[in-house]
C-alpha cells in the first residue's frame, strides 16, 4: 500500500467505515431526518421564486441583525434551510444530503440537529454583535450588514463537516475546511465567511467541552473499577 493511501486510510478509514455501516444495515433508513431536510430545502426553494411566497418565507426562516432578537431566535431553526438566492439551489441541496447525511448516520439525528443550530446561532448572535461593535473594531461588521440575510444551511454544514472530522479523527480534513473558510474571508470579505468562522468557533467550543466531558467520564469510570464505563451494549465514543 502506498503512503498516500495509507494517509488516507488513517484519515478516513473511521469515518467511511461508521457511514458504510449504517448505510448497509439500514439503507435510507440511516438518515431521515436528512432526507426531510433536503426536501425542506427545496421546497423553500420553489416557495420563495414565487411571487406570492417571497415573503412568506421571509418571514418564517430569514433572519437579520437588524431584527429583533426574539424574531430571530424563533427563525434561526427553519433558516438552516432557506437556501440563499443568490446561489445555485443545487449546491445547497448537496451539501446538505452529504454533510447531514455523514453526520446523521455517524452522530444520529438528534446531536446533527444540535450541532447544526448551534453553528448557525453562533453566525446570528456574531452579526448583532460585530455590527454592535462598528466597522472599527477587529471583529466589527459594517451598518449595512445588519440588513443582510443569514447564511442559511452553510453556516450548519460548515459546523457539521468540522465536528464529523474532529470525532472521527480526520483531523487534517477539519482543519483543511477551516483554513478554507479563514480564506474565504480573506478573499471575498463579507458576512457569510465572518459567520462560518463564527460558527467554527461555537463548534470548537463543542468539541473542547466533548472532549473534557469524556476524559472525566473515562476518569470517573476508571477509579470506580467498573471497566469501560458504557453501559451494556453502548458503543464508546469514537472521540474520548
Amino acid at each position: 500500500m502506498s503512503t498516500l493511501a495509507r494517509r488516507a486510510r488513517a484519515e478516513w478509514g473511521p469515518l467511511s467505515f461508521a457511514v458504510r455501516d449504517g448505510l448497509r444495515t439500514r439503507r435510507l433508513r440511516a438518515a431521515p431526518m436528512t432526507l426531510a431536510a433536503v426536501g425542506l430545502t427545496a421546497l423553500f426553494q420553489y416557495v420563495q421564486n414565487q411571487p406570492w411566497g417571497y415573503q412568506f418565507v421571509q418571514n418564517i426562516g430569514s433572519v437579520r441583525a437588524e431584527d429583533p432578537l426574539w424574531l430571530a431566535l424563533l427563525r434561526t431553526p427553519l433558516s438552516l434551510f432557506v437556501p440563499a438566492l443568490d446561489l445555485p439551489v443545487w449546491g445547497a441541496l448537496a451539501q446538505i444530503l452529504l454533510v447531514f447525511g455523514i453526520a446523521e448516520i455517524c452522530l444520529g439525528w438528534w446531536r446533527t440537529l444540535a450541532v447544526g443550530y448551534a453553528a448557525t446561532l453562533a453566525g446570528t448572535l456574531y452579526a448583532r454583535v460585530g455590527v454592535a461593535l462598528g466597522p472599527g473594531h477587529l471583529l466589527g461588521l459594517p451598518a449595512s450588514d445588519a440588513r443582510v440575510i443569514d447564511t442559511g444551511p452553510s453556516a450548519a454544514v460548515v459546523g457539521l463537516a468540522v465536528y464529523v472530522c474532529w470525532r472521527y479523527r480526520a483531523y487534517f480534513t477539519a482543519a483543511l475546511v477551516t483554513v478554507l473558510m479563514a480564506v474565504e474571508v480573506l478573499v471575498k470579505n463579507n458576512l457569510a465567511g465572518k459567520e462560518h468562522l463564527a460558527a467554527l468557533a461555537a463548534v470548537f467550543v463543542l468539541c473542547v467541552f466533548s472532549a473534557v466531558r469524556h476524559r472525566g467520564g473515562g476518569t470517573r469510570s476508571g477509579s470506580s473499577g467498573s471497566g469501560s464505563g458504557f453501559g451494556s451494549g453502548e458503543k464508546p465514543p469514537i472521540q474520548s
